[in-house]
């Protein structure tokens, strides 16, 4: 199954209003059911600079590829990290695994 980015407005606009939210200890995923899988990371300026930014979507991104093959369904998702937090690709890893079984979208 290949895993597509969300890059236009209008599919972020959808999710956020029509999406499914579902918090972990350090990140909140927003998903909606859809034909193609398709994913976002979501970090603001609030979480430092763009060095820290950048590395914490890299960390994100690479922590949803690992657990993308789990999914039953396909579906766009919306990975928010929360503010504040150590971020390490195990902790995103984690939560990540525990949403989609905790959704039974795994």
């Amino acid at each position: 199954m290949k895993i597509l980015r969300i890059k236009k407005k209008k599919e972020f606009s959808k999710i956020l209003r029509a999406g499914k939210r579902a918090h972990a200890e350090s990140l909140t995923i927003v998903f909606l059911p859809s034909d193609r899988l398709k994913f976002a990371v979501c970090v603001g300026k609030k979480y430092g600079k763009s060095v820290v930014r950048n590395r914490i979507k890299r960390l994100l991104r690479e922590a949803f590829r690992a657990h993308a093959r789990e999914l039953k369904a396909p579906c766009l998702v919306l990975l928010i990290p929360r503010a504040g937090r150590e971020y390490s690709y195990h902790a995103f890893a984690r939560d990540i695994a525990k949403v989609f079984k905790k959704e039974k979208l795994a």
